[in-house]
């Protein structure tokens, strides 16, 4: 009895069972019969997919015996081309209509692809131009903050606990382009602004450490020392619907130089530190800081003479140049609180202020430990390409573990990947730093 229609994949394995069955130019003999009876259709189906296969690789094109019939029920995706979507160039992949149009195909096609897994997404970010010597001063930088755990007797990341990472970022009142979702007959909402320029904007700089833990997963501190708007206070020249003339109105300050990060450093950073750090922590402190113009060096006398008064000592040190993916707060921590931030309205500076100081405060501490944890892992990927930015974020899968009760405190480093680093930091500069680490760490000269 003759069955349905062949589908597209039923047509394809036929086809591929042909021509590995050639014998003289021709299928085996007996072998059309054979796919006939195990299809359940007839002989001359299985020929004609035979001749019309034959005919298109003679024609030096791509085999495609999928079935013509219109509105057939058996409707099987064609095969993604994955060797003429990598021949084509990059600039072309950057929509589905120029991807389609590229490779001759429908939109929805790929789009299908896409849905499957068989196309990927990628939004491809703009990363520092790092030099020969970048890459260096990075490497070096990492292998720095690791140790020889002599009691499990592996290669592990120091724990980093009185490190402070500081940072600025400017939070918008605001975004440019927004998302709503409406329901059907919804009024469509109107945002204007004269310019995307006037859209108010208020820079913050931040300071986190690590949160600590007890054995048995109590939160003893939760590493954010404080969030600081750069802003002033003066009274309004004149009458306007919203206050009356001399009330007292926040504003952003537009040029955070040199002189505001001193004073916000020493005057606000410093004490909020002293006030929030544990007891029974270290009080030997490193706050560390990208190389923006504006940032203080840490020989300053006013700087030595809060840093090291109450009994702390704290040290003011730069991290690489070009490396925000070595700062917690690059990392993600910005990201994450800029979300919960985003999520509330503001019309005012004071509003926005407190909505981002709020969503400092309401962050949980295990995703500040979280991104600390990442940044080991990406220590460990610019070990693994020598001091370059060319790696994805690693997945961690974090949250998994830490449900399991197996999130570790910190991630262990191959001793093989340790050595072929410092082999190869050592042909590039010999110098008594590299030296005294490799001791450290048990490693052969």
């Amino acid at each position: 009895m003759r069955g349905p229609n062949l589908n597209d994949d039923e047509r394809i394995k036929i086809v591929t069972i042909l021509f590995e069955s050639i014998v003289k130019e021709k299928p085996k003999h007996g072998r059309i019969k054979e796919l006939a009876d195990q299809f359940q259709v007839d002989r001359k189906t299985i020929r004609n997919l035979w001749k019309k296969a034959k005919k298109q690789k003679s024609d030096g094109v791509r085999i495609d015996v999928r079935s013509l019939i219109p509105g057939k029920s058996c409707i099987v995706p064609s095969r993604c081309p994955v060797e003429e979507i990598e021949n084509v160039e990059l600039s072309l992949r950057s929509t589905v209509k120029k991807l389609a149009a590229a490779i001759h195909c429908k939109p929805t096609t790929v789009s299908r692809w896409i849905r499957k897994g068989e196309i990927k997404s990628h939004t491809s970010s703009i990363h520092p131009d790092l030099t020969r010597d970048n890459k260096f001063l990075r490497l070096h930088f990492v292998m720095s903050k690791i140790y020889l755990d002599r009691l499990l007797n592996c290669i592990k990341f120091k724990d980093m606990s009185n490190v402070i990472h500081i940072d600025e970022k400017w939070f918008n009142m605001t975004k440019a382009s927004q998302r709503y979702y409406l329901v059907k007959e919804e009024e469509v909402p109107y945002r204007s602004c004269k310019s995307k320029r006037f859209i108010v904007k208020v820079m913050f700089i931040a300071a986190v450490s690590r949160p600590t833990y007890a054995e048995n997963g109590e939160l003893l501190f939760d590493g954010k020392i404080g969030i600081f708007p750069f802003t002033y206070e003066e009274p309004a020249k004149r009458n306007s619907k919203n206050r009356v003339a001399g009330t007292m109105v926040t504003k952003p300050i537009e040029s955070v130089n040199k002189v505001v990060i001193k004073d916000y450093v020493i005057n606000k950073i410093i004490p909020a530190i002293k006030t929030k750090w544990p007891q029974s922590a270290s009080k030997n402190i490193i706050i560390q800081q990208d190389n923006a113009k504006p940032h203080i060096s840490g020989n300053g006398a006013d700087f030595v003479a809060a840093a090291t008064s109450d009994g702390f000592n704290i040290q003011l040190k730069q991290q690489p140049a070009m490396s925000p993916d070595l700062n917690v707060l690059d990392l993600g921590f910005f990201r994450s609180i800029q979300s919960l931030q985003s999520s509330k309205p503001a019309k005012t500076v004071d509003e926005l202020v407190k909505n981002v100081q709020e969503a400092y405060e309401n962050q949980h501490a295990n995703c500040l430990n979280d991104v600390w944890l990442s940044l080991q892992a990406c220590m460990v990927e610019i070990m693994k390409r020598k001091g370059h930015n060319d790696y994805r974020l690693p997945h961690l899968q974090k949250a998994a573990a830490r449900r399991a009760g197996t999130l570790p405190r910190d991630l262990i480093v191959s001793e093989d990947l340790v050595a072929e680093c410092m082999t190869y930091l050592l042909t590039i500069a010999k110098d008594t730093d590299l030296e005294d680490i490799m001791t450290d760490l048990g490693l052969q000269m």
